[in-house]
């Protein structure tokens, strides 16, 4: 184990699995914080490719490193490894938790949670799984029958059958709470907002249809229109390009520093349909349209944009779809119908968690405290 400062003391332990993705990562690291501040003591279970997710996570938490692998990758040598791996992981954490001797373990996915998942199964510790897309990943779908406790971070969610969840929601970012319910400022005769953000995967669907799109906007609205444009940095000069033989103002950015308030002033976000990214429009309330990324695995972004949609607050518009012409005529349709715009802000809205945190928390104390007597 390797310890970031904590300090050894009775409080009760609560161990974190997660690993693989930021997307596991920042849950973790949301219930990381809160145990923190309620006086616990907090560990991380991951492994070497899990620990470069790690800097967010505050100096109090011991980070962990077991060995994990996964059968997705690497040769057949690789994977005849795999199962030895994963036990001599799951034996280490169990001579942990021996000493550790946690009161809960809350795993997050990806298959560096597979060890103290399983070491906490064999030796009967209370433990509960977070899934924070709208079907379960692998590694927590096998869990799911051997916990005590699944928490769904998007509703709904596909689940194994004979498996129920508790709808916590997805926790967000501290600049995304502080924008909670931001006043939407209907579609009109002024200079408007659009955000386009794709995330790391994917996105250059987005480059390729958006800038086509939105040049085909009728030039009144196309005017009026500021776009904020994620794109990948090998697309950032010709996207950049196309908005301006377009006549349009539009910043261009492999990453933007400010998003929560991009999205507070947006009159539109056109988006992929990643957890976190349906989590922060719903806790903000913003109308979208949703392109969820065809690649995913289970098509879960199209999972994950199931609740928006239906709740009339988002347009999904699958890959294959995916025209610019049909771009066009939505993003028309959203912005020339102000009432409409605000009924989607406002549905956005009311499917937001904002207090996803404290559900997590609270169903972590529940699990923890489950076979206690008053």
């Amino acid at each position: 184990m390797r310890g970031r400062g904590a300090e050894v003391t009775d409080a009760p332990r609560l161990v974190l699995a997660a690993g693989g993705t930021g997307g596991h990562m920042f849950p973790a690291q949301a219930l990381a914080e809160a145990m923190l501040a309620r006086g616990w003591q907090v560990t991380l279970s991951t492994d070497a490719r899990g620990a470069r997710y790690t800097g967010g996570f505050p100096d109090a938490v011991d980070i962990e490193i077991l060995p994990s692998a996964t059968f997705a990758r690497g040769g057949l040598l690789a994977k005849a490894r795999v199962p030895f791996t994963v036990l001599g992981g799951i034996g280490r954490a169990a001579a942990a938790f021996r000493k550790l001797k946690p009161a809960v373990v809350v795993g997050f996915g990806g298959y560096p949670s597979i060890p103290a998942l399983g070491a906490a199964w064999a030796l009967g510790l209370p433990r509960m799984i977070h899934e924070q897309n709208g079907v379960l990943g692998r590694v927590n779908k096998a869990f799911a029958p051997r916990v005590d406790l699944v928490a769904c971070g998007t509703w709904p969610t596909v689940l194994p059958k004979g498996v129920e969840c508790e709808f916590t929601g997805n926790p967000v970012r501290a600049a995304i709470l502080e924008r909670e319910g931001a006043p939407y400022i209907p579609p009109g005769d002024y200079p408007m907002s659009l955000l386009v953000i794709g995330g790391s995967q994917g996105a250059r669907i987005l480059s390729d249809t958006v800038p086509e799109a939105l040049a085909a906007l009728p030039e009144a609205l196309r005017l009026r229109l500021r776009v904020s444009h994620q794109a990948r940095e090998e697309d950032v000069a010709r996207v950049s390009a196309a908005y301006r033989a377009a006549g349009m103002d539009a910043e261009v950015k492999t990453f933007f520093t400010d998003v929560p308030a991009r999205l507070a002033d947006a009159q539109l976000v056109i988006s992929r349909a990643g957890a976190s990214s349906i989590a922060d429009l719903a806790v903000i309330g913003r109308p979208s349209i949703l392109i969820p990324y065809a690649a995913a695995t289970a098509d879960h972004q199209t999972a994950n944009a199931r609740g928006l949609v239906e709740a009339e607050a988002a347009v999904r518009i699958p890959e294959a779809a995916l025209t610019a012409e049909a771009l066009t005529d939505t993003v028309s349709a959203i912005l020339t119908q102000p009432d409409a715009a605000v009924k989607m802000a406002h549905n956005a809205l009311a499917h937001g968690r904002p207090d996803a945190t404290e559900r997590l928390v609270d169903i972590t104390l529940q699990i923890a405290n489950k076979d206690k007597t008053p």
